[in-house]
């Protein structure tokens, strides 16, 4: 029996946005993979943990952003890792936790390029495909004989940052274009970011 195909998506999520939104169902729908999960991470070891939302908070409006989609999921996996969570070893642990499935990273063209600051980079290269999408100003450079594992998806270009929208609520601004409805009623309701 062929291993259903999962498409990891990590992130901070803080808050989720409509470019998230559009990659993952992007990937969902127009690649071999059968569900995309969004990784919700509790802190990203190469950024800055200032005004980080809780998690449980990022969680729920992920979740909520989520639930129209049949292939798309929230996972809180990085929760329960010990911290601060690597992609390598939450990758290892999906893996063992669900060995049916086979699991591909999602990362930008600018994560890519910064790859070799990341824990066990090559075991990660060696272990798990993975799909790029492209950022703005950013080269891609795919080794050949990481062709068959590293793809450079043709996925809409959107550039929207998690940091703007968190700025333009402190603003006051009207943001529900850039957020999905479900998370962006979480955010009013709760006061989040003001």
């Amino acid at each position: 029996m062929q291993k259903k195909e999962i498409a990891i998506f990590s992130g901070s999520f803080n808050p989720i946005h409509a470019g998230h939104l559009i990659l993952a169902s992007y990937i969902g729908s127009f690649t071999q993979i059968d569900e995309v999960w969004l990784v919700v991470s509790p802190h990203n070891p190469l950024k800055e943990e200032n005004g980080l939302l809780g998690e449980q908070h990022r969680l729920e409006m992920v979740r909520s952003a989520l639930a129209p989609y049949s292939n798309l999921a929230a996972s809180d996996v990085e929760f329960h890792l010990p911290r601060p969570s690597y992609t390598v070893d939450t990758l290892d642990h999906l893996t063992a936790l669900y060995p049916e499935k086979r699991f591909t990273l999602i990362i930008g063209a600018d994560n890519w390029n910064q790859l070799p600051l990341w824990k066990e980079h090559e075991r990660l290269l060696g272990s798990y495909p993975m799909l790029i999408y492209p950022r703005l100003g950013e080269e891609v450079h795919i080794p050949n004989e990481l062709c068959d594992r590293v793809e450079l998806l043709d996925a809409p270009l959107v550039e929207i940052s998690s940091s703007f929208i968190r700025r333009s609520i402190r603003e006051g601004r009207d943001m529900r274009a850039f957020v999905p409805e479900r998370a962006y009623e979480l955010i009013l309701q709760n006061g989040w970011y003001r």
